[in-house]
């Protein structure tokens, strides 16, 4: 068994979405990645399990590459490939410039990712996702956790991690058992922020319509 690496950031509020955007250097000319649509609330893939990758080979890597060309683009400090539509167990994190907004990036990617151990302690801290943009509430977590996992290279892994890398890590991996971060609040909240996500896309759906906005045009 390999040796846990335990990290640990001192900033612990959480916001997948992004309050304050940042750019990292990476391009898609440069190494050949690819953004990705995000989909969001209220898309029933969101709520698939994920399946289980082989083991990492070309494909998966690459996989990797797109997500975490579309974290960045987005921006945000996690993603899972549920999030683009593809149902397999991949997700990437870069929570470095939560720590100090001068930071390198610092990219790490996981396949296979799973719970090993998590603290009774728990630690209550604000959470936001990209695929439920705009919306952001307090979420309780256990504060530390003990993650296994392949690495880039398909070799196992063990990490231990506290404050807002244990937080992420909980979200991803969330996302990948289709499970969102409003599943943790109350029903109230969640039925509230479900219709609106619900409303918001039939209006889209109503707008994208064929001559819908002819037909407005000819009423006006």
């Amino acid at each position: 068994m390999h040796r846990p690496r335990r990290l640990s950031w001192r900033r612990t509020e959480i916001d997948l979405a992004g309050h304050d955007a940042y750019v990292i250097g990476f391009t898609s000319a440069k190494s050949g990645m690819a953004l990705r649509s995000i989909i969001t609330l209220p898309d029933k893939r969101l709520r698939i399990r994920a399946a289980p990758v082989a083991g990492v080979d070309g494909e998966v890597r690459a996989l990797m590459d797109d997500l975490l060309e579309s974290m960045y683009a987005a921006p945000g400090i996690g993603l899972a490939a549920t999030q683009i539509a593809v149902p397999k167990r991949v997700m990437v994190l870069d929570v470095a410039k939560r720590q100090d907004e001068t930071a390198s990036s610092n990219p790490m990617f996981f396949a296979n990712p799973e719970i090993l151990w998590a603290s009774e302690e728990t630690s209550a801290h604000e959470e936001g996702c990209l695929s439920i943009p705009e919306f952001f509430e307090e979420v309780v977590r256990p504060a530390r956790v003990r993650v296994a996992y392949l690495d880039r290279f398909g070799k196992r892994q063990e990490i231990e991690a506290e404050s807002i890398l244990a937080r992420c890590l909980q979200h991803e991996i969330d996302h990948l058992n289709g499970v969102l971060f409003i599943d943790h609040i109350s029903r109230l909240k969640r039925e509230r922020i479900l219709k609106k996500f619900s409303k918001a896309a039939k209006r889209e759906s109503e707008d994208r319509k064929p001559g819908r906005h002819e037909a407005e045009a000819e009423r006006a």
